[in-house]
């Protein structure tokens, strides 16, 4: 393993590209004249992320929790580990496109890409880490000292430079290169089958209005249908605001890599995707907050059901998963 701060300088090349509004798509909610991108500020970033010195005892990084090789989501157990293999109440989702994010968490319990990163840092079920004494242990370290001061001109480590470092690196994380993109930009490698063109005909009958098109979220939260998980009594996005009318009420995930992406739902309860079709067409369960989408029944037949996951799997993307300038630093 490379020394505190090393991670292996001389292979970070080649550094994670600009970022890119691809055509068609919305502008990003992030606003990038804050935190101006630099090639410097990406590598930074992206050794921190994979810096297991950023947990209380150097044992796990961001990285332990998102994974490139599952578009940076966790697929080992239904909810995250972190610390001394203690357990969270939460499936750990994938990490791509979050500039276009305008909450983070299953709650929305965070509204600003920037300080989305304290709370995994600090919870005690995940990386447990007192931020002072993480920017000494950090500060200590005359190669991040060095990154520091190449991304910022000033090598002081501060709570803001170590936050917009790590946002420069996952706002760099852009997924948009899939089966599914190319048929839409009409690009060799995007001929759709009778298959998943059926299934994408069904999927924007059934599942468009929540998981829209290009992202496949509407960055909004929504009761499902699930029944409550007793062992976790998750109250979703009311235990943020309080209300009521929010109770049972998750962001809705987008779809993009969601082959790549299981466990399924908040709590991770599902292994296949076919379960959380079934979940859908089956096992709705009544409720004052039920999203309205599903108030009605969704009619689907088994082949229609297996119509749609066809077309599910043309949004995985390749190309993100395996692109060298996210992968650890070696």
């Amino acid at each position: 393993m490379c020394a505190l701060g090393s991670v292996c300088a001389a292979s970070l090349m080649p550094e994670p590209g600009a970022f890119v509004q691809p055509l068609g798509w919305p502008a990003p909610a992030y606003r990038f004249a804050g935190n101006p991108a630099t090639a410097a500020g990406r590598a930074l970033g992206r050794a921190l992320f994979y810096e297991p010195a950023l947990s209380r005892d150097s044992s796990i990084s961001c990285a332990s929790c998102h994974a490139p090789a599952m578009a940076f989501a966790h697929a080992d157990h239904r909810v995250s580990h972190g610390m001394a293999g203690r357990t969270g109440t939460r499936n750990a989702p994938g990490l791509f496109n979050l500039a276009w994010n305008t909450s983070f968490h299953w709650d929305g319990g965070v509204n600003h890409l920037e300080t989305q990163a304290v709370n995994p840092l600090t919870q005690p079920h995940e990386m447990d880490a007192a931020l002072p004494q993480l920017l000494a242990r950090l500060n200590a370290s005359a190669a991040y000292r060095g990154r520091f001061y190449r991304a910022f001109a000033d090598s002081a480590v501060t709570t803001p430079r170590l936050l917009k470092a790590l946002a420069q690196f996952t706002a760099s994380l852009e997924s948009f290169n899939s089966k599914y993109d190319k048929y839409v930009r009409h690009e060799p490698g995007g001929d759709f089958s009778d298959q998943e063109l059926h299934g994408l005909t069904l999927f924007r009958a059934n599942c468009g209005s929540c998981h829209r098109e290009p992202l496949f979220t509407n960055n909004d939260f929504a009761n499902n249908g699930l029944p409550p998980d007793s062992l976790y009594n998750d109250l979703g996005r009311a235990a943020v605001t309080g209300r009521a009318a929010d109770r049972y009420l998750f962001r809705v995930p987008t779809l993009r890599n969601v082959e790549l992406t299981s466990p399924y739902m908040h709590d991770g309860r599902f292994q296949r995707l076919r379960e959380v079709l079934r979940h859908y067409t089956t096992s709705i369960q009544p409720g004052p907050t039920l999203a309205p989408a599903l108030q009605q029944p969704i009619l689907l037949t088994a082949n229609e059901q297996k119509d749609i996951l066809a077309f599910l799997l043309t949004l995985t993307d390749r190309d993100f998963v395996n692109n060298p300038a996210y992968q650890y630093p070696r």
